[in-house]
């Protein structure tokens, strides 16, 4: 399977200025992403998608592909995802060069489970999965057979719909959210659905003890932390 791996860096970020090339650690947040995606055996070709300069320098010394300046109008705030993996889709379906996958990397999410990029790429072989994605375990209080909606009349119902809640956290089924470090989609999926899932979407499971969500400075707080205890050398 030839598999396109992209890392997307927009220029802009609000809630942690310049937060893609913030060093982290010591290093450069970008840097554990480019680190994951080089040690991955089944990826193809990896890339870094951005429109701004400073990260595509800082890309390039860190031994990241970056083949294209993003257009300005694929880095605003509101600019989806899909139309970014579309654009790199096509730029090198224009050079002959075509892939049966793409797997996104955010910077987001740094710290991924050695392994994580293959262990995906290889249960999409092996299921023939339209997607899958990394993911953690929903917490036993916020499993949706636990949550619930208000209704029409002001009433709270289940949300899955169901009649009678399930009593016991042993009985509740297992569920997983996205933890945002990795995607990986058909490109078929992509160009001819429009869609980053499919039908069928396979999963890998994240790593809790690692898992951040870079959003705020708090979380880069937390980012700070965890790189500190994971990489005490750095």
């Amino acid at each position: 399977m030839n598999v396109l791996g992209i890392i997307p860096a927009r220029g802009g970020s609000k809630g942690i200025p310049r937060k893609n090339i913030k060093i982290l650690n010591g290093k450069p947040l970008m840097s554990y992403t480019v680190q994951s995606a080089l040690e991955s055996q089944l990826l193809s070709r990896v890339i870094l998608s951005t429109d701004d300069p400073e990260i595509m320098a800082v890309g390039s010394d860190l031994g990241i592909e970056v083949p294209f300046e993003r257009p300005s109008e694929l880095a605003a705030d509101n600019s989806p995802t899909l139309a970014v993996l579309l654009h790199a889709i096509e730029y090198f379906a224009s050079r002959e060069v075509f892939f049966d996958a793409v797997c996104i990397l955010q910077l987001t999410s740094p710290f991924r489970r050695k392994g994580i990029i293959d262990e995906a790429i290889q249960l999409m072989m092996d299921q023939d999965s339209d997607s899958v994605i990394s993911v953690l375990p929903v917490p036993h209080e916020f499993n949706p057979h636990w949550v619930f909606e208000p209704n029409n009349q002001g009433y709270l119902k289940i949300a899955t719909g169901e009649e009678k809640i399930i009593p016991r956290r042993q009985e509740l089924p297992a569920s997983y959210y996205r933890d945002g470090g990795l995607y990986l989609t058909k490109t078929q999926v992509l160009t001819s659905q429009r869609s980053l899932y499919g039908s069928k979407v396979g999963y890998v499971l994240g790593d809790e003890s690692t898992h951040v969500n870079l959003d705020t400075m708090a979380d880069w707080a937390q980012a700070e932390d965890m790189a500190s205890k994971l990489f005490p050398s750095t």
